[in-house]
């Protein structure tokens, strides 16, 4: 599992600083610090990141808008951001608000703020509202990544790495070749949520990533993953085999 990687924009020296103190004592990791517009941009697009902290008003501009009304314009490297503001004037607020931000911060704002505004930016952006802050559910699914909350962090695996996942009840393990973890949500919702062109369940209880495929033995009613890892196959889902000569 990797940290959740934050861009700030923020032309204060003091509250950029705090910002990078909360977000690293929950950790989150920061790649990188912009004060101006122009640098906030290079940083964005030439780093890998997830979220984006805006401050709206760099200097006496409110430039924060200006980045958000360029990135909004190029969806495919769209990512969620949260404006952060002590402004109070409407004409402002509201040309903010035709950004469509998916979280406000109001400063002065303290940790648990930061936390929040965070969580429900990746949850908006992701059309799963009210994820973390439920008990039925713990997980936000991208197209890229789970985005998976323990305790006050949030932490992303890569899609792709998965090999497969085992359902019991309301939890999901989700097996890579390397780890393993247990998210709180039932097998029809990760069903749900899951590309359904790149997983398909095997058995009422196993999930398998179509890619990690080696082998499907029939006989033994087993598929073979590429790490070697084995998980049964049922013959209620044999069409499985048919689609996977067709992905082949």
């Amino acid at each position: 599992m990797d940290n959740v990687r934050v861009l700030i924009i923020e032309d204060n020296p003091a509250e950029s600083d705090a910002l990078v103190k909360a977000l690293e004592a929950n950790q989150y990791t920061v790649v990188g610090v912009a004060q101006t517009n122009r640098e906030a941009l290079e940083l964005f697009y030439k780093s890998a990141v997830d979220i984006v902290i805006i401050d709206v008003f760099l200097g006496d501009i409110p430039d924060g808008i200006t980045f958000a009304e360029t990135i909004t314009t190029v969806p495919n490297s769209l990512k969620p951001f949260v404006f952060l503001t002590s402004s109070n004037d409407r004409a402002v607020f509201d040309r903010a608000k035709l950004t469509k931000p998916y979280s406000f911060l109001m400063k002065p704002f303290n940790e648990l703020e930061v936390v929040y505004a965070i969580e429900m930016a990746i949850e908006r952006f992701y059309g799963q509202n009210d994820v973390f802050f439920s008990e039925e559910q713990n997980t936000v699914i991208s197209n890229d990544y789970l985005f998976i909350k323990k305790n006050n962090t949030l932490k992303k695996v890569l899609i792709s790495e998965i090999c497969y996942i085992e359902v019991e009840e309301r939890y999901c393990t989700i097996f890579t070749e390397k780890e393993k973890f247990v998210i709180l949500m039932s097998l029809t919702k990760i069903t749900e949520l899951l590309d359904a062109s790149r997983f398909a369940r095997t058995h009422r209880n196993f999930i398998v990533n179509l890619a990690q495929i080696e082998e499907i033995d029939t006989t033994d009613n087993r598929i073979v993953l590429q790490g070697k890892q084995v998980i049964p196959f049922s013959e209620k889902y044999k069409d499985l085999i048919q689609r996977f000569r067709l992905l082949k």
